[in-house]
């Protein structure tokens, strides 16, 4: 005991201390928190008949009591659409014609604002926001390919700026279609999700795969050639060994949570959704956003599969779940969300995973 309390305090100082300077996660401004829910059947049909009772919502494992935000669909939308003009997405231009009609469904028929940016190695402002989607189509017809660029959080972060100026009462959404890993952003995981937080951004992500050898150069970022004192946890090499557990290869953030649980278990909630979150939204950029934003992911190949995805959320979107709950304990700092369904393993569910509290003051 006298030699592991010691460790213990010092993995607990260290961790905070990490998490102090960059944790990517969603900031909380306000003392209510909201949690967009999607449930569908395992064929992919959408579920909207349930109540509150039928979920169970815990913060850092504590239960909590939610309620239903209701017409939630009813409310006006600002929309910023991104799409990547530079790097792989200079082949993909082709895909982002035609899409008109299918826009119009996705915004829906209440008031609306829709902008369109484009980016490479930088964001860029095609269409200011305009109440109707046709200059937005009109100019994904015409798009011309950028640099070698594909600075996805820095575009992000432009966009979710741009929806910080429309009016308060808005419903904020935004759809990028990119490759799936960040290119040379200067905009960190943590500028860009509180971004995104503070105008509580529901995220739609659209991905075609990242071919560039810069994707291995951005994985192997996250991985520590010293792993920790031999014969400890740290020390087991599960790339190598043919033995071990597949779930780590290539996630030596996991090992190292996993370590760190043995040793202090209070602390694998907060080191869960810290360590996770700090190495997905590098390693798998477009699909980490959505998944933390509350919103959903889709990869795409072609037109055709990008039209059928975008098909899809207009049909997802009015049927979101969002629910709200005033957290019992608004300790600043990171909290674990975990949402789920109350006998129902039928069905599935995806919904925001985390939030951020912050001090006050700050």
């Amino acid at each position: 005991m006298r030699r592991t309390l010691p460790l213990a305090l010092l993995l607990f100082g260290l961790l905070g201390s990490a998490c102090a300077q960059q944790t990517p996660t969603i900031t909380v401004r306000s003392n209510l928190v909201e949690v967009p829910a999607l449930v569908t059947t395992k064929k992919g049909e959408v579920i909207f008949a349930l109540k509150p009772s039928d979920f169970r919502l815990t913060d850092d494992g504590i239960p909590q009591r939610i309620s239903l935000v209701s017409d939630t669909d009813s409310q006006p939308l600002a929309m910023a659409i991104v799409v990547e003009t530079g790097g792989d997405g200079a082949a993909h231009l082709a895909d982002y014609q035609g899409l008109g009609a299918i826009l119009d469904s996705v915004v829906g028929a209440e008031e609306h604002r829709v902008a369109l940016i484009a980016f490479d190695s930088v964001p860029h402002l095609i269409v200011p926001f305009t109440g109707t989607t046709d200059a937005v189509s009109a100019a994904l017809d015409r798009l011309q390919s950028g640099n070698a660029g594909a600075s996805i959080l820095d575009a992000v972060a432009f966009a979710v700026r741009l929806l910080n100026q429309q009016p308060p009462n808005y419903r904020r959404e935004l759809l990028l279609i990119s490759e799936t890993v960040d290119q040379g952003s200067y905009t960190t995981p943590t500028e860009a999700l509180r971004l995104i937080s503070d105008t509580n951004t529901t995220m739609y992500t659209f991905a075609f795969s990242s071919t560039r050898s810069g994707v291995a150069h951005e994985a192997g970022k996250f991985n520590d050639p010293n792993p920790g004192p031999a014969h400890g946890c740290f020390s087991r090499d599960y790339e190598n060994d043919p033995n071990d557990e597949a779930e780590y290869k290539g996630h030596y953030p996991k090992q190292v949570l996993d370590c760190i649980s043995q040793l202090a278990p209070p602390l694998r909630l907060a080191a869960m959704a810290f360590l996770a979150a700090h190495g997905a939204i590098r390693h798998d950029t477009a699909k980490t956003i959505a998944h933390l934003a509350g919103g959903e992911f889709f990869h795409f190949g072609n037109a055709k599969s990008l039209q059928k995805d975008l098909i899809q959320v207009s049909h997802d979107v009015p049927n979101f779940y969002v629910f709200s709950f005033t957290p019992s304990d608004p300790t600043p700092g990171l909290h674990a969300l975990h949402l789920t369904l109350i006998d129902r393993p039928q069905l599935r569910l995806t919904a925001r995973t985390e939030y951020w509290i912050d001090r006050a003051g700050s």
